[in-house]
């Protein structure tokens, strides 16, 4: 069967995305050298990250320190919580706003 894809282990795609890690390639480089597909890099990388996150809780996050809040005119309120990332990015959170969105934002970014 000529042109037939060949399917991966776990195993064997896990140990191409510790190899990409190393190599110093572009991602759709790698994958042309070694036939792999960039959906499935990508896939294997994130769920990498996902595990790696889980097996040291907090990792990510600093400490912060919790202040009186300064009053401002209404008009000039932007958030009532303001984040800012390691990249630079910026994010203001009003009352009321639903944590996890917030965690998948804060990871979406931070994984740009």
């Amino acid at each position: 069967m000529e042109g037939a894809r060949h399917r991966r282990s776990r195993e064997e795609v896990e140990r191409l995305v510790e190899e990409y890690e190393a190599s110093g390639l572009g991602r759709q480089q790698f994958c042309k050298k070694h036939g792999l597909s960039l959906t499935t890099l990508n896939r294997h990388r994130k769920r990498k990250q996902l595990r790696e996150e889980e097996q040291t809780p907090g990792r990510r996050f600093i400490p912060v320190e919790i202040s009186a809040a300064k009053q401002r005119p209404s008009k000039e309120r932007c958030g009532e919580l303001l984040v800012w990332l390691s990249s630079g990015r910026r994010i203001e959170v009003r009352g009321g706003f639903d944590a996890k969105v917030l965690e998948q934002l804060v990871r979406l970014l931070e994984s740009v």
